[in-house]
């Protein structure tokens, strides 16, 4: 459906690009002829008023950069895209330009690049993925000594100068993995929690997992499950799972800290092992409606940037200010109730 501008409306009615807005926005004097003919063609149009825009008291344009990692390398990341695409065309009318940058999660060069030329360009906001812990930190500051806004987005980094966190509680997540676990595996079991491609001890996002996911088993009383950690590079996780289950004979859980979930069950196609991971990529999804991944935990990573880019948006237009947390659902998706969550 065709959004009709006010100069679309005035043209149509025949009538100034001030006599719609007056009419629109309820104020100031409008004769009778003038306000039928408007309200006339804003009920056949079906017009809706933007209340942002009703609000918009300044025409300054602000820039907002969003960094993240490459979509088109790992396909988890698609959805952020699409959230910031959609934030263009909800706010580019109000004089904000969102540009999107992006980093290869292989390679911290390509971060600390792709910051660097963000920071040249001054923008007055950045919502990024603090994907790398240590370079964060510094990247951060930097933006702080420009006075650039910063806020993040799916990875929790507890660091100052930034403004915001938008994504879940991962801790807890791990938590929540655990708990499934135990319901779905017998008892005192071997479990195996594998952590796909990226660098762990730089890595908050797998460390919160992993954390919750120990904690869970830890404060179960009188249990013997045996849990142990394994790190692969994507190439190599063939051979690592088979190394796993040559070594692990009562292994019966595996957790997978990344969307990668579904390599893991394309290797595990032959054995009763139960496996939990995290997000809706389409690989996963066919696991999981084939019962070879038990449980999905979705993170939303579309709304996730759309509602940081929003919060970012309210502050530079109307001074609103920026929640320091913004903690989403922990969903647990299975095969009864993927529906639901598809779109």
């Amino acid at each position: 459906m065709k959004k009709h501008t006010i100069k679309d409306i005035a043209e149509i009615a025949g009538v100034s690009k001030g006599t719609v807005d007056r009419v629109i926005h309820k104020r100031g004097k409008v004769s009778a002829k003038a306000l039928e003919k408007v309200n006339a063609v804003l009920n056949e149009i079906d017009y809706k008023p933007n209340l942002l825009a009703r609000s918009l008291k300044n025409t300054k344009e602000y820039h907002i950069c969003v960094i993240m990692p490459d979509y088109k390398e790992d396909s988890f990341w698609l959805p952020c895209f699409e959230g910031i695409q959609e934030a263009i065309g909800e706010f580019s009318a109000f004089g904000i330009f969102i540009e999107p940058f992006f980093f290869n999660t292989n390679e911290v060069k390509t971060f600390i690049d792709v910051n660097k030329k963000v920071l040249e360009l001054s923008p007055n906001a950045v919502l990024l993925t603090p994907l790398f812990y240590k370079e964060t930190i510094e990247i951060v500051n930097n933006y702080a000594t420009s006075n650039i806004i910063v806020s993040k987005f799916n990875n929790q980094l507890e660091t100052e100068n930034t403004q915001n966190f938008v994504g879940q509680d991962l801790f807890k997540s791990g938590r929540i993995a655990a708990s499934l676990m135990e319901i779905i595996i017998p008892k005192n079991s071997n479990i195996a929690i594998i952590h796909i491609d990226e660098d762990f001890n730089n890595a908050i996002h797998m460390q919160q997992k992993e954390k919750g996911f120990r904690s869970y088993f830890f404060e179960l009383p009188n249990s013997s499950y045996q849990i142990t950690t394994y790190g692969s590079k994507n190439a190599d996780l063939k051979n690592k799972i088979k190394y796993i289950l040559n070594i692990s004979r009562n292994l019966k859980g595996i957790f997978v800290t990344t969307s990668k979930t579904y390599r893991v069950a394309e290797f595990t196609k032959e054995e009763n092992i139960k496996i939990i991971g995290y997000d809706l990529l389409d690989e996963n999804i066919r696991y999981l409606k084939e019962n070879r991944i038990n449980f999905l935990i979705h993170q939303n990573p579309k709304k996730q940037v759309f509602l940081g880019l929003t919060y970012l948006v309210e502050h530079l237009l109307f001074g609103k200010e920026i929640p320091a947390k913004s903690l989403l659902p922990i969903d647990i998706i299975n095969a009864e109730n993927l529906d639901s969550y598809l779109e």
